[in-house]
Order: C-alpha cells, then sequence, then structure tokens
C-alpha cells in the first residue's frame, strides 16, 4: 500500500487547522464514523501517530496523527502497539474535519510489562482452532468440529452493519466464493462456508435465515446447505472474537467499531490462511481453498 509522505501529512493538517479558525468554535457539524486498524508510531499528551491500513471512504493507508477523543487513555497506549478504534469526523460542504480516535481497542501489544484488559490472538497458519458452539439460522447448534474434514472459510459480520465495505461487502465475496465453488461439485462437497455475528442479541436465527437467504439470492428457498450464518451465545462471544482477532466497541448498531476477519480452516482444523482486511479477491480465495482441499 502506498503512504504518503509525513511532511506532506503535517501540511494537510495545517491547512485543517487554518480551515478550523475561520469557523466559529461553537459550530457543529453532522458526525461521521470509520472504523480504522492500525500500528502506534508516537503519542504524546493528546495524540497518536497511527500507521494505519485503508479507510474505505474516508483515506488511503496512511501514516498520520490522530487527535484522542478521550485522552485519558494515552498512558495505555505504546508505540509499536496495534489497534482498531473509531474515527470520528465531522463533515461540511468542503469534506472531512477535525478527526478524533474513539473507542481504542489494543489488539496486540508492543510492551512487554503492559498486560491490556483484552488479549487478542493473531490467527497463524498451523493455529488449532477451538471448537465454537454456535446457533444457525435454523435454531440448530452447530461446532466447528463437525466440518473436520472440509475446508472451511470463515468470516465475522452483524446483519446491520451500515458500511457496505464492511460486513455486506464481506457477504457479497462470500456469495460470489459460494457460486464458483458450486461450480464444482466435487469441491463444492469438501467446502464450507460460515458467517458468524457478534451481535447475537439481535442476530437471531430468524433474522440471519432472512439476510443468509438474500446474499445467497435464493430467499426463503435456502436450505443453507453449505453456508451457514450463526452466531455464538453472549457468554462466548468474547472468547470467540478475541481468538479470531474481531475488535468489536460498542452495542449501538450505529455505532458498533469492528475490525474485520476472515479465516480459511484446513481439513484438519487448523487454521491455513487470515484475511485481516476487506482487500481481497474471491478469485484468489477461491484458488486457495482449491489448493488446501487437495491437500490430503
Amino acid at each position: 500500500m502506498s503512504r504518503k509522505p509525513l511532511a506532506l501529512i503535517a501540511f494537510l493538517f495545517l491547512l485543517v487547522g487554518c480551515h478550523q479558525t475561520s469557523t466559529p468554535s461553537s459550530s457543529k457539524y453532522p458526525e461521521k464514523t470509520f472504523p480504522v486498524r492500525g500500528r502506534i508510531i508516537s503519542t504524546d499528551a493528546t495524540h497518536v501517530t497511527l500507521d494505519h491500513e485503508a479507510v474505505p471512504g474516508f483515506m488511503e493507508a496512511m501514516t498520520m496523527p490522530y487527535k484522542l477523543k478521550d485522552p485519558s487513555i494515552i498512558n495505555e497506549l505504546h508505540p509499536g502497539d496495534r489497534i482498531t478504534a473509531k474515527i470520528v469526523v465531522q463533515q461540511d460542504a468542503a469534506g472531512f474535519r477535525d478527526p478524533e480516535l474513539d473507542d481504542v481497542v489494543v489488539i496486540a501489544q508492543a510492551r512487554p510489562d503492559y498486560k491490556p484488559e483484552i488479549q487478542y490472538h493473531v490467527p497463524q497458519p498451523g493455529d488449532a482452532v477451538p471448537d465454537v458452539k454456535l446457533l444457525n439460522q435454523s435454531n440448530h447448534t452447530i461446532h466447528l468440529s463437525q466440518f473436520k474434514g472440509k475446508v472451511v472459510l470463515i468470516t465475522f459480520i452483524y446483519t446491520r452493519c451500515p458500511l457496505a465495505d464492511f460486513c455486506p461487502r464481506m457477504s457479497r465475496n462470500f456469495a460470489d466464493i459460494d457460486k464458483a465453488l458450486a461450480s464444482d461439485p466435487a469441491l463444492y462437497d469438501q467446502t464450507h462456508l460460515l458467517s458468524i455475528s457478534f451481535d447475537p442479541a439481535y442476530d437471531t436465527p430468524k433474522v440471519l435465515r432472512t439476510y443468509g437467504g438474500t446474499y445467497t439470492g435464493r430467499f426463503a428457498k435456502e436450505t443453507f446447505t453449505h453456508w451457514d450464518f450463526a452466531a455464538p451465545t453472549e457468554k462466548d462471544l468474547a472468547a470467540l472474537t478475541q481468538f479470531f482477532n474481531v475488535g468489536v466497541t460498542g452495542t449501538d448498531p450505529k455505532s458498533i467499531t469492528h475490525s474485520l476477519s476472515t479465516v480459511m480452516i484446513g481439513k484438519d482444523g487448523k487454521i491455513a490462511a487470515w484475511y485481516p482486511t476487506n482487500d481481497w479477491d474471491p478469485k484468489e480465495v477461491v484458488n486457495e481453498i482449491k489448493s488446501s482441499a487437495a491437500k490430503s
């Protein structure tokens, strides 16, 4: 991914600062939020400089400073830490202004003597996957272990996600993969797709059935034999999201901030590949599924 020079970023921020001074401080513009994921480069009393991935709809991947909405958390953040967060911006006719970071979650620490409240596991090829219990769209309890012997592709979503480039994009990608695999009956029989919701309170079996049928295009006729939509219990949710490195903050459907995580599990029940962003190509993943399925 391309990165803009820090000098240019500093200049852009000077322009933003000038724009701010021309507007009374009491002015209030509509707020917009964007999920972000990146590595902290440096900190000061009120800001962190973040080397972050592309933020669809906001900006490309780059390194730039952000003001913390809650500066009191600065002592919990260190250079080298990997975080997920929410970028909160105001939007006027000229574009976005006053970016701030909120709902910051440390998903990988850099300083050995600092232990965050939540520890996230970064999926690695060869990692054994826990036998997660889930309730699917048919109100049946399923376990990851029941798919051993098949290549399983898992992604994490919630049905009320308003960001087209996040959960909806993952579901569209899975729909493309489902159709591609269906063109090869032998391969289809060796694979399974699983979309897991991290919003179990709302995403009941009935909701997941409707959502899933919409993305497969078969609506009420969908049998869900190859693609399950399921959710863990509230009790199991934290352990599940932490193992698969899904940072989730907030409970309001309009303000849930979450990272992305798509995982391919091999026939042996171990992680074969991990896709932590939204920029993976369904065609390339299908090819990787074929390679994994060809292994004994």
